[in-house]
């Protein structure tokens, strides 16, 4: 991935800026608002990590202009606020996720793959497939071979999260985040309950455990299950 990182805080950036390139990617930086809205507009880019408290123009501005300059590269915001309210400004102005510091390096990486993966596929893309496994996102179905597995809607929806990202651990907060529109204290146990609904119903398609869970973290699919 070629990304992009607005960030005025010089530990953040080199932090986040080693742990991209060393995963491969290519990671250019800007320390204020206008300098990343100008790398933004001048560059072919994957995915832009843009920070909300900035000098110039704050990331809420820099992600107005973009939208308004018909450039819809991904964006994922960094913040220190956690209120809903905030989330939701990001959200409605453009962004295509929101991330709250502090935060763990391997989310971030997974969560811009995400978005980047996302862009790519194109939003014709209707199937998501792994191995016998076919989610059908036109029809809301999904099949197993032939048979198709009834799944209720947010069921559905933790599903197509976990496919989209396999391979990857999905974090808890990116579920509640993603499924349920930030409207559920992290501590519920209402991901506990669905993962265990859909658990019952595709592990016993497959006959095999589909769904992993990483101790402390979320859960993953392999990107090879069969």
């Amino acid at each position: 991935m070629k990304v992009l990182l607005v960030e005025d805080d010089p530990k953040v950036a080199s932090h986040i800026a080693n742990g991209l390139l060393g995963e491969g990617h290519e990671c250019i930086t800007a320390g204020d608002g206008a300098s990343g809205y100008k790398e933004a507009t001048s560059n072919e880019l994957d995915v832009v990590i843009l920070d909300v408290m900035l000098p110039e123009y704050d990331g809420f501005t820099v992600l107005e202009k973009l939208r308004e300059a018909d450039n819809h590269t991904p964006v994922l915001l960094l913040s220190a606020k956690s209120q809903v309210e905030d989330k939701v400004r990001g959200l409605r102005t453009g962004a295509n996720d929101y991330l709250t510091k502090p935060f763990a390096f391997e989310e971030l990486l997974a969560r811009i793959e995400g978005l980047a993966g996302r862009a790519k596929e194109g939003d014709d893309k209707t199937l998501i497939k792994l191995g016998d496994l076919t989610l059908d996102l036109v029809n809301r179905k999904v099949l197993c071979g032939d048979q198709e597995i009834e799944l209720q809607s947010k069921e559905f929806q933790l599903l197509e999260c976990l496919l989209r990202h396999k391979g990857k651990v999905v974090t808890r907060s990116m579920l509640l985040e993603q499924v349920w529109n930030y409207h559920f204290d992290p501590q519920t146990n209402v991901i506990d309950v669905h993962i265990s609904r859909l658990r019952q119903k595709v592990d016993k398609a497959f006959n095999v455990p589909l769904i992993e869970t990483v101790r402390g973290t979320g859960y993953r699919i392999a990107d090879n299950a069969t």
